[in-house]
């Protein structure tokens, strides 16, 4: 036993005697740290060193959480993901006390989202629900797939599941958060084999639920209603409830085709509120125009198919449902905050994956990013 557990030590250490990792996945991940950290720094500097005298008071910091991050995702990279069926549940139960802990956290822009770490930051609770929701969705049906058209199996614990975690998020609040963790748990059960009339009733469920909310989180109502009104007609209220929105639009439609250059924006100069999180794409559109918005686009499209082919080739069950969770994760992620940008949807305050400022967000994702990798790994154990 013991020589076994310094033989994985060894190979986690030293990457020897592991079947190869999936190189495209690996480069797509550099490329979109790479690229995100540059344009973090070009729209964040001139809001950073008017809030904090610093232009590298955003960047300085991302760069050493996407280090961390990297070499999380190294580790991960040649640890057996089997591990995780052990980690599903207190991993679930962990993210549920910080949820709850984070309701009793000072509130910024109205909200309750991050706890305060004395000396090292914020933590924001909802990046890592996101995760143990994943984990445990892939726990539960790898281990039930026979049995996932019945509703005691394939519908009522995940419904339990995500009901828990989205009125803990909405307490918060966090729409966005519960949309995307509720988006995530469907399409996990939709691959694992629920039944499809499980997603029909699922709607009227999801109707009783909002309803539910107007009655008992009546906080809820007014924030949700201002956001809906300043979607439906920003310019009612242009130096109020519509700025950032109209921001945003003027942000995109002065880059054009082409952008105004990379580092050029005007926008970012405190008239976009904040360029370095939630409204970073609209500044990377004035700069580098539709082409780069395309290529950015791009990207995360490469990334989910990649994904998926990886999905494809998985050892196991469990491993294929990993990969598919992370990758829609950070799809899904990245087109609600295109769409909020430009006005496509409400502003629901989501930031872009691997561009917008956030410590707990690129190093989980990165984190993430290496099991899709170990996954791949076993997946070419064969071809040894």
């Amino acid at each position: 036993m013991e020589e076994k557990t310094r033989n994985t030590l060894r190979q986690i250490l030293t990457g020897k005697g592991l079947p190869d990792l999936d190189l495209p996945f690996l480069i797509l991940i550099l490329i979109l740290v790479c690229f995100g950290l540059v344009m973090l720094f070009s729209a964040s500097y001139a809001v950073a060193m008017y809030r904090r005298g610093d232009p590298y008071a955003y960047v300085g910091p991302q760069l050493l959480y996407a280090l961390v991050g990297l070499a999380a995702m190294i580790i991960a990279s040649r640890v057996d993901y089997h591990l995780y069926h052990k980690l599903a549940w207190p991993l679930f139960a962990l993210s549920l006390v910080l949820l709850t802990v984070v309701l009793f956290m000072p509130e910024y822009n109205g909200c309750k989202r991050w706890i305060v770490l004395p000396g090292l930051g914020t933590l924001q609770p909802s990046e890592i629900a996101k995760f143990s929701v994943i984990l445990l969705f892939s726990h539960i049906i790898s281990l039930n797939h026979g049995r996932m058209k019945s509703f005691s199996v394939g519908v009522l614990p995940f419904g339990l599941i995500l009901a828990t975690v989205a009125v803990l998020m909405l307490l918060e609040p966090h729409l966005s958060g519960t949309l995307l963790i509720i988006g995530i748990g469907a399409v996990l059960m939709f691959v694992g084999g629920t039944g499809l009339k499980w997603f029909g009733l699922a709607a009227g469920g999801a109707a009783a639920a909002i309803a539910e909310a107007v009655i008992f989180l009546p906080d809820l109502v007014p924030y949700a209603a201002n956001r809906l009104e300043s979607w439906l007609d920003p310019f009612a209220d242009p130096l109020g409830k519509g700025h950032q929105t109209i921001q945003s639009l003027y942000a995109i439609g002065a880059g054009g085709a082409a952008g105004l250059g990379l580092g050029n924006s005007r926008q970012k100069y405190l008239y976009v509120p904040e360029p370095q999180n939630d409204f970073i794409f609209s500044i990377l559109c004035e700069e580098l125009g539709f082409v780069g918005a395309m290529i950015v686009l791009g990207l995360f499209l490469a990334l989910l198919l990649r994904g998926l082919i990886i999905a494809t080739h998985a050892a196991d069950k469990f491993g294929a449902l990993l990969c598919v969770g992370f990758v829609v994760q950070v799809v899904m992620q990245a087109v609600l905050n295109v769409a909020v940008v430009t006005n496509t949807i409400p502003n629901t305050g989501i930031s872009l994956p691997f561009f917008s400022s956030g410590g707990t967000s690129l190093m989980m994702l990165l984190g993430e990013m290496g099991i899709v990798l170990s996954v791949s790994r076993q997946g070419n154990q064969g071809k040894l």
